[in-house]
């Protein structure tokens, strides 16, 4: 005896243009395997709702008023770690794309491809695999957490991991030399050694370096 069809994907659609959240709906649902379940305009709406139990895949724009997609699939990932995730932006950026994976998401697709890519990411985030864009294969090669990695962090003192994370979030030497009660001389000195330790060239491979390895949340 077969069983039944199979239930469509319960898709909850995060976007805070209605134009454009109706314009994902059309897309969504002329596919007979995925059902848009609700739409919200922000990520506070769409972290409430997602928590009814009825959602198997949650859409989020990245730019949204009061919270972010980026922050939404954060908090969805810590209270609802089963639920799938896929991100929607209007920005070709490669910090998104990458804190969207570090954060869980099963991909990250262009709005101006939504046509074309936004039902094959779905499928593919509900299988388990990344949707990846051919020109951003090669971030996956060069940001994945090795074993040198590891190693290399390991041989970091406590306080150099410290200014390491401090650089990556952006301060200034002035202002990491404020929080760390030393000279800004020091911390440049402390630069230096990261940078020939870590055998990198700059601030924006050390950023790059520190996300890849853990030591902030993009």
């Amino acid at each position: 005896m077969t069983g039944g069809p199979a239930r469509p994907i319960r898709v909850l659609l995060a976007d805070d243009h209605a134009v454009v959240r109706r314009g994902l709906r059309l897309v969504l649902e002329s596919a007979p395997d995925l059902a848009v379940v609700a739409e919200v305009g922000d990520g506070v709406e769409a972290v409430d709702r997602a928590g009814k139990g009825d959602v198997d895949l949650a859409i989020l724009d990245i730019s949204m008023p009061r919270m972010g997609g980026l922050e939404a699939a954060r908090v969805l990932r810590e209270a609802q770690p089963d639920m799938k995730i896929l991100m929607l932006s209007m920005h070709d950026n490669e910090q998104y794309f990458l804190e969207a994976l570090r954060l869980g998401a099963g991909g990250y697709v262009l709005k101006s491809q939504a046509d074309n890519d936004l039902i094959r990411a779905c499928r593919s985030t509900m299988r388990g695999e990344s949707f990846v864009y051919p020109q951003t294969e090669h971030l996956l090669l060069s940001h994945a957490v090795s074993a040198e990695d590891a190693a290399d962090v390991s041989r970091l003192t406590r306080r150099e991991a410290q200014i390491l994370r401090l650089i990556a979030e952006g301060h200034t030497a002035r202002e990491i030399a404020e929080q760390l009660v030393i000279s800004p001389r020091t911390v440049e000195r402390h630069r230096e050694n990261l940078l020939d330790k870590l055998e990198l060239r700059n601030r924006v491979e050390l950023t790059r370096y520190a996300i890849r390895v853990g030591l902030i949340e993009p």
